[in-house]
């Protein structure tokens, strides 16, 4: 959506949010240090950075009241378990829409005026529409691009390719347990720093978060960060899932399409050609913001 807005396909945007966990990986802080730089700047859009402290060490903190993450439960009697996902509202949303009450002029607790809101573009393709849904607040529009533009991941990434963006990495927490085995690969193969760091945070929140346990209300199970609830340097994540097998094989029906595409008329129309039409209406006193 930034490259899309920046070349003038999308219209215009006021600012980006980007909001910090403070436990992605280093590939992710160079990334958005190099959009930032190649990107934004030139476009003039502000990349603002957000973020309420660090998730890692906050869940190893005992003195931090920490917003729980989905850990992999094995309970005592042999159930199996999700505990509650917090991390995103809290860590993510709740900053995004303190920003954007701040940038309106109303920070809480003032009261955000009727009519008074801003358009949020939100990066989901046509893969996730399901995904798409309304902000809950009335200062906030949402408004879902990629899906209006008709954008698949395949066609992002073909963009992103095009751009010089091939490397572009995934956001997420190092140690998110919505991870898939083929994330979790990658980690260990590619960065062992990193690996390291979320083998040991996985040792560490076996009986749940540091300050449940100083309070003396450890987990009654264990938490894993894999979803086979085993320690996650033997969990089984050289294992190919159905989910990653057909995404390699929707990869290599992209990599022919791209060669076609190279190969063919050079006025065919390309996944990433600008499909915006007119420049849509927004409300009164809105402006427009990605995040």
């Amino acid at each position: 959506m930034l490259l899309l807005a920046a070349e003038g396909h999308l219209p215009g945007l006021d600012y980006a949010i980007f909001a910090d966990t403070g436990w992605e990986a280093a590939s992710v802080y160079a990334h958005l240090d190099r959009i930032e730089r190649e990107v934004a700047e030139p476009a003039g859009i502000p990349i603002l950075r957000v973020s309420s402290g660090n998730i890692r060490d906050d869940a190893l903190d005992p003195t931090k009241r920490f917003a729980s993450m989905p850990l992999h439960i094995l309970n005592p009697q042999g159930t199996e378990g999700l505990s509650r996902r917090q991390c995103t509202g809290q860590y993510k949303i709740k900053l995004i829409k303190e920003q954007v009450r701040s940038l309106l002029g109303h920070p809480y607790p003032q009261r955000v005026p009727a009519g008074v809101f801003v358009e949020q573009w939100i990066g989901i393709s046509t893969d996730e529409f399901h995904r798409a849904k309304d902000a809950d607040v009335a200062y906030m529009k949402n408004r879902f691009p990629l899906i209006e533009e008709g954008f698949s991941r395949a066609d992002c990434l073909r963009l992103l390719r095009s751009r010089g963006f091939e490397s572009t990495p995934k956001s997420s927490c190092l140690g998110c347990p919505f991870h898939g085995n083929a994330q979790w690969r990658a980690l260990r193969d590619g960065s062992p720093k990193e690996w390291q760091d979320v083998v040991a945070f996985d040792r560490a929140i076996r009986n749940g978060n540091a300050r449940a346990t100083a309070e003396g209300t450890p987990l009654l199970g264990q938490a894993y960060l894999h979803r086979s609830r085993r320690p996650l340097d033997e969990a089984p994540i050289d294992r190919v899932t159905a989910h990653e097998w057909a995404g390699r094989q929707t990869d290599v029906f992209d990599a022919l399409a791209d060669a076609e595409l190279e190969a063919g008329d050079v006025d065919g129309c390309s996944p990433w050609a600008c499909r915006a039409g007119q420049p849509v209406s927004v409300g009164r006193d809105s402006f427009g913001l990605a995040a």
